[in-house]
């Protein structure tokens, strides 16, 4: 079975399909097979990055098509690289950031069902409901901020869209737990008296078992950050402070697995439609890809303070 990793972001602007792009060389450079889905229905680009001709059949193709035997696995292809191969995305077709319901569980499982070690689903940026589904395939995907706090902020209001998602999903429609949370998240999670700890105590009013549930739900979900654009120490030191509200506010863990020093010569490699690892080695750019990788194949350390000293330029 492979291991999906979606890779989202609170905005646009943050270096997200880059660092897809470069992950997926990595990973293939320690051996590991993988998959680069582009699920950024509506502005999917991730080919460009690889040097591919819009010229493919991709997800559009795949969501207006009706041929029942065309999946996700019949629109593979290779690459230039070794081990990476690439699902295009909707390319020139139109209409697909638009998807019902049934096409986007069908893309799930066909995604889950692709034989690989890895499959990176580029995402959408912000909040739509299609893009935080996608990102549910795990409980454990990525959210890229750079040390903005536009990107912060909206990298708190997405993952907070994620755990209202989580939890209404986890009961059944019209179930009074379920209006419960629907009801609760549309009000302010800022608020005192109002985070999502005293959701799940008005939960075990309803029903103790659902409030456990949802518990065990909020306890195994855990995204994973990743700061982009580094220059200075306080970078990381900005971007730690989502831990602590998103822990106080929404009662979950998020796991810092890394950061993307930044590097000036990345916009040369875009223009060269060429990944940035293949051009910058020995670079402190590919050493921390290279390290994120690594850390995506095994444990990790969830601490911000453990983090590497920058160096500053």
């Amino acid at each position: 079975m492979n291991t999906i990793i979606p890779v989202a972001s609170g905005k646009g602007g943050v270096g997200k399909t880059l660092l897809c792009a470069n992950i997926a060389l990595a990973l293939a450079a320690k051996a590991k097979t993988t998959v680069l889905a582009d699920l950024d229905l509506g502005a999917s680009n991730l080919h460009t990055l690889l040097g591919i001709n819009n010229r493919h059949d991709g997800i559009g193709d795949l969501i207006n098509t009706k041929n029942k035997e065309l999946t996700v696995g019949s629109l593979v292809m290779p690459t230039d690289y070794d081990r990476v191969f690439l699902v295009p995305g909707d390319c020139l077709v139109p209409g697909t950031a638009n998807l019902p319901s049934f096409r986007k569980k069908k893309l799930q499982t066909d995604l889950q069902a692709l034989v690989a070690d890895f499959v990176i689903a580029d995402l959408s940026s912000g909040s739509s409901y299609n893009t935080v589904d996608f990102y549910l395939m795990s409980k454990t995907g990525i959210v890229v901020v750079t040390p903005q706090t536009t990107s912060i902020l909206n990298a708190y209001s997405f993952i907070k869209t994620a755990v209202w998602r989580l939890l209404s999903r986890s009961y059944s429609a019209k179930s009074a737990e379920r209006d419960l949370i629907d009801e609760f998240m549309g009000g302010r999670i800022e608020r005192d008296s109002h985070s999502i700890a005293a959701l799940v105590e008005m939960l075990a009013a309803i029903d103790e078992s659902a409030a456990e549930y949802a518990r065990e739900q909020l306890r195994t979900f855990v995204p994973r950050i990743v700061v982009n654009e580094v220059r200075r120490q306080l970078d990381i030191q900005i971007a730690a402070r989502l831990r602590g509200v998103v822990k106080r506010n929404l009662s979950i863990q998020i796991d810092y697995i890394g950061y993307i020093p930044y590097e000036p010569r990345v916009d040369q490699t875009i223009l060269h439609r060429r990944p940035a690892y293949t051009i910058l080695d020995g670079s402190q750019f590919n050493r921390a890809v290279d390290a994120l990788a690594g850390r995506l194949i095994g444990p990790t350390d969830r601490s911000f303070e453990n983090a590497r000293r920058v160096q500053t330029r």
